[in-house]
């Protein structure tokens, strides 16, 4: 039997709540404006209830508009019910204001409520509440039972705030079990057409749209005017009557396919396509938008395409939610997702926008620029354009730390706006010190005449405020988007703000969270797996373009694979980048053979937080090996020992810098003290500022880094994380690794800042030392490690889902997942909760895992049910204040320090594998037999692609110079040439330089030459020294000096050697190689 009102069951959550929804259902039928009041203050409490119940009720002053954004934000309030509720808000507010009120209106959000309703007892009180069927209200005449109703109402308000002030009080101090359950609950919400359409009707009016689906239908006289924006109901079209035809005054601009909540929507798209093409257009005065788009029966006549069940985005179940969108005017346009609806102004735009032409004008526009691009930074910027003018919508751009990956960016953004293919675009960061970078990049960039960036298009930068409608370019990071997208109290930035992201760093901080499973999907909240971050991607209408010279498996899972990649290989062969030396290991005798302690010696214990050092008796032997140093022992001797040696092969005054890689804060602090001791060792006098901590925990960091970067002292600076990426010190010449990394991205990017040219300090390579083998733990990581960010849920969450589980394969993915996290903390267990522990479950915390691996899923709850009390203690206390650490006494001493070449081996090694390798390659590798019999016939193509292969080898030419110099005992700054020939003929490795400046020296006393030819000759020397070989299309690219100066090689050769320059160049290169100097 159905009870007497939709509402009652409520009584046992909340009375006053059954008491509004039972007042809403009578005045419904004869005073809708009255039931829109009491329906909002119905929404207002069922807010107030969700908050105290879950310990986020505030005072009294929060608007409901702004409850409802925090609770929707921190996770409490699931999407779906967050528009329900805010439509019950937006109508109560305009019924109290306006006065209006429609019986049919009332009695939909009527519904709205009862729906919520029942959302709210499966989230609190019962997981599996069964629902009776709505009800409609009917009109009564019993005036007092109304007066009765409203009287109690009054009595009850005073009793619900004192039972809101107790939940408040009494709800769980993590809110995560609510959050699941919440979201649990809000999918099993079931809206039928009607009511699906009042959401989409709320959403299209938030978006700026004159929108009523009851009222404003094309069967009821109404039709689109000058001046307004409206979405009519049911227009007409040859395959049926839309659901939603949208017009900017007259122009017809979009067609709409809704359907109720639970349908798939994604192939709905063909349904709105079908309505554009046959778009009933039989009204004076209508216009098409400058279509139709297509041919014969095929063409669309309204350009841009919706579908949607009203449900939120959600990308595991991306066909069947969100607004699914298609700009139709164009093959290559891809149907996509999007959070919300354009607003008329941003449709306006995107119809003013021929997307077609500026592909096209791309492809002719000159890429010779002012800032002067290199070939890869053409070739990246060429690759991006075609893949946009592709359709392509996530693209991924890879250049290695160093090679210009913000100039290429500048330039991109300058001619996609300059070509009329974007108009906004967003360019976002993670670090204020990048934001800043950027900006000023964009403000001094010149690419066309005398104007900067900043001058031809509006930029604004990270200062500058927010953006208004006039900017073209809006420099911020993703926790300021964040901000504006998930932390205010309207619905966030409109979708098509921005047209295209460009994403600085994409590598880093933004890890895609990890994809609910098959078995997860439907009962877990996947509010708890969506990134900010992406979230962020997703709410713009644009395309993505993500910069990183690191490309990790998350990054590409959202960006696809790179659309062009330009290595740090790469980047040394073309002479961009430098190379390091291999890498000098410092060995210890503790790093080789660890720490030990015998069973029953006292040691030295400091527990982060404590203020004392305690003893502890090693109950058994313990030894912790090299990577346990400065992270779970403080090695004292380890790091005094290795400071000394540092302070041998470094040099604290300038103006090379050095950047020392530590485990944690603690630890930097010790090496900066022991390492100016150490340089006060050699030194004598040491100026105190050469060597500064700069990590987070430092004294306004920035400017540190800014005089790091810019300033003689400090020439060493000791860091964790911060300074690993994102920083440019050119001038870093030595990087030295006391700690382990576990991330080749984190590794690449720390090699990276070192890797940028300093001519202004003759740097030609840097020095990598090694004392904790990081190195070599790093090199054999060959394939792209994901970075999974986990919710963190606690033992209770995971004990109260094991309930909610609805299935054998769900309760046993808990099983593994409380498994794992008792495994990870079972010895960090006070014993304290220990005894709690084994008192309230029988087991010790070893026995309880064992118990739990042979036990049945379906037993699982059963079983954890009386658990709640051992639950908390492992959320809250099980470790005191935190992990102890051993403090070592031990001395230690350097025993060796070697460079490490490829593969482990010693330097006589690696030569005689090159000497192998050539000997056995020489007549199979075109290029390498060249280099054998004629090298002045090399081409720099051919070279560099020799240069690549043997690097492919291990061998690059830094590595065999240090060889060679380490073996012979000489200067060895010969080219890759030079060493293939040393290999394969016996030829000593001369100097390249002074080889070049032989062979000068004799072609200039050849003959007799006019001044300007002995100025070009002895520059195309200089030119030969810097890039190993010289030929006609090297002198023609346009940003050699003999291009701009001259107007190329054959003028060159006209106008200053009488066309002799062919023959001359051949002649000197010929001369580089003779036998002169051997």
């Amino acid at each position: 039997m159905p009870p007497e009102s939709n509402f009652t069951d409520l009584h046992a959550l909340e009375p006053l709540l059954a008491q509004l929804g039972a007042l809403a259902e009578r005045y419904t039928p004869d005073d809708p404006n009255t039931a829109l009041l009491k329906l909002r203050q119905y929404g207002e409490l069922v807010s107030r209830v969700v908050a105290a119940r879950s310990g986020q009720l505030l005072t009294e002053d929060e608007t409901q508009q702004a409850r409802l954004s925090r609770l929707r934000r921190e996770g409490i309030l699931p999407q779906e019910v967050w528009q329900l509720l805010t439509e019950l808000r937006r109508s109560g507010n305009e019924a109290n204001h306006e006065f209006t009120g429609e019986r049919e209106q009332a009695a939909n959000l009527l519904k709205f409520a009862w729906i919520v309703g029942v959302w709210l007892l499966r989230t609190f009180q019962d997981a599996e509440y069964v629902r009776h069927e709505f009800v409609e209200p009917q009109r009564k005449d019993e005036a007092g039972e109304l007066r009765a109703l409203l009287a109690e109402a009054e009595q009850a308000r005073e009793a619900a705030e004192r039972r809101l002030a107790e939940q408040q009080a009494q709800a769980p101090r993590d809110a995560a079990p609510i959050v699941a359950a919440a979201s649990r609950a809000a999918k099993h919400l079931d809206l039928d057409e009607a009511q699906t359409r009042q959401l989409i009707d709320a959403q299209l009016r938030a978006a700026g749209w004159d929108v009523d689906t009851v009222h404003f239908r094309y069967s009821k006289g109404t039709r689109p005017t000058k001046g307004r924006n409206i979405a009519i109901a049911e227009w007409p079209s040859s395959s049926g009557p839309a659901d939603y035809a949208l017009f900017v005054g007259l122009t017809p601009v979009g067609v709409v396919e809704a359907k109720r909540i639970k349908k798939a929507v994604m192939g709905s798209l063909e349904q709105a396509a079908r309505y554009s093409r046959g778009f009933s257009l039989d009204l004076a005065g209508l216009t098409l938008p400058h279509g139709p788009w297509g041919m014969g029966d095929s063409a669309y006549r309204v350009p841009f395409l919706y579908a949607t069940n009203g449900r939120p985005y959600l990308a595991q179940l991306k066909t069947e939610s969100g607004i699914w969108f298609r700009d139709a005017r164009r093959a290559v346009n891809p149907s996509h997702p999007l959070p919300a609806w354009h607003r008329p102004q941003d449709l306006l735009a995107m119809l003013e926008q021929d997307t077609a032409a500026a592909d096209e004008r791309l492809k002719t526009e000159p890429l010779e620029y002012e800032v002067g691009l290199r070939p890869y930074q053409k070739e990246a910027i060429k690759a991006v354009e075609g893949a946009i003018g592709e359709g392509r919508r996530e693209l991924l751009l890879a250049m290695a730390t160093g090679t210009g990956k913000t100039k290429t960016a500048v330039a991109l953004i300058y001619r996609l706006l300059k070509a009329g293919r974007f108009r906004r675009v967003l360019f976002l960061v993670d670090r204020e010190t990048l934001g800043k970078q950027a900006g000023d990049d964009f403000k001094i960039t010149r690419l066309e005449g005398t104007r900067t960036f900043a001058d031809t298009f509006n930029l604004t930068a990270i200062d500058d405020g927010p953006a208004d409608e006039t900017t073209h370019v809006h420099v911020t990071t993703v926790q300021g988007m964040v901000r504006r997208v998930l932390g205010g109290a309207g619905d966030g930035p409109p979708v098509g703000q921005y047209d295209l992201i460009v994403v600085d760093e994409a590598h880093r901080g933004y890890t895609l969270d990890k994809e609910l499973s098959d078995v997860e999907l439907g009962w877990r909240n996947e509010a708890d797996y969506v990134s900010k971050y992406r979230q962020v991607l997703e709410h713009f209408d644009a395309v993505k373009v993500a910069l990183t010279a690191t490309p990790a498996l998350h990054t590409t899972q959202i960006f696809g694979t790179p659309i062009y990649a330009y290595t740090y290989r790469d980047a040394v062969l073309d002479g961009v980048l430098i190379d390091h030396e291999p890498p000098i290991v410092i060995q210890t005798e503790l790093g080789q053979s660890g720490i030990h302690w015998k069973q029953g010696e006292q040691i030295q214990t400091y527990t982060p937080g404590d203020d004392a050092v305690s003893l502890y008796q090693a109950p058994d032997d313990i030894g912790l090996d090299l990577d346990a140093f400065n992270r779970r022992v403080i090695a004292e001797g380890f790091n005094r020992a290795v400071c000394a040696e540092l302070a041998a092969q470094l040099n604290p005054h300038g103006p090379e810098k050095t950047l020392i890689f530590c485990a944690n804060d603690r630890h930097a602090d010790d090496v900066v003290r022991l390492l100016k001791e150490a340089f006060r060792a050699v030194y004598g006098e040491l100026d105190d500022s050469a060597v500064v901590k700069i990590t987070g925990a430092s004294d306004r960091p920035n400017d540190l880094i800014r005089h790091y970067r810019n300033e003689t002292l400090p020439s060493v600076a000791v860091t964790v994380d911060l300074l690993t990426t994102g920083i440019d010190v050119p001038r870093i010449s030595n990087l030295v690794f006391l700690r382990r990394v576990g991330s080749r991205i984190l590794f690449e990017q720390m090699l990276g800042r070192a890797t940028r040219r300093a001519d202004d300090i003759g740097k030609t390579t840097f020095r990598i030392y090694d004392a904790v083998k990081a190195y070599e733990a790093a090199a054999p990581f060959s394939t792209m490690q994901a970075v999974v960010q986990q919710p963190k849920r606690t033992f209770a969450g995971l004990a109260q889902d094991m309930h909610a589980a609805p299935t054998t394969a769900a309760r046993a993915l808990l099983r593994d997942e409380l498994v794992g996290k008792l495994q990870r903390i079972k010895t960090r267990l006070t014993q304290a909760a220990r005894d709690t522990f084994e008192g309230e479950t029988g087991f010790t915390p070893e026995a309880y895992l064992t118990h739990l691996r042979t036990l049945s899923p379906d037993a699982l709850p059963a079983f954890v049910a009386g658990h709640a009390a051992v639950m908390g203690v492992l959320d809250t206390g099980r470790t005191g204040s935190g992990q102890p650490i051993f403090i070592s006494d031990h001395d230690d001493t350097v025993v060796s320090v070697v460079q490490a070449y490829p593969g482990g081996v010693r330097a006589e090694d690696y030569l005689s594998a090159f000497q192998t390798y050539v000997q056995q390659h020489r007549d199979q590798i075109p290029a390498l037999l060249t280099v054998l019999t004629k090298p002045s016939g090399l081409t720099r193509d051919s070279l560099l692609a020799l240069r690549r292969q043997l690097d492919n080898e291990g061998f690059s030419e830094v590595a065999l110079q240090r060889a060679y110099a380490s073996v012979r005992q000489v200067d060895a700054a010969a080219s890759i040439i030079g060493f293939i020939r040393a290999a394969a003929e016996g030829e000593a490795p001369q100097p390249f330089g002074a080889r070049v400046d032989a062979a000068l020296s004799r072609l200039l006393g050849s003959r007799p030459w006019t001044p300007p030819q002995k100025q070009w000759l002895t520059r195309l020397a200089a030119q030969l020294k810097a890039d190993g070989l010289l030929d006609s299309a090297q002198l023609d690219d346009p940003s050699h000096p003999v291009k701009q100066q001259m107007g190329g090689f054959e003028r060159l050769s006209k106008t200053i050697f009488g066309g002799e320059l062919p023959l001359i160049l051949t002649q000197l290169q010929e001369g580089v190689w003779a036998r002169h100097l051997t």
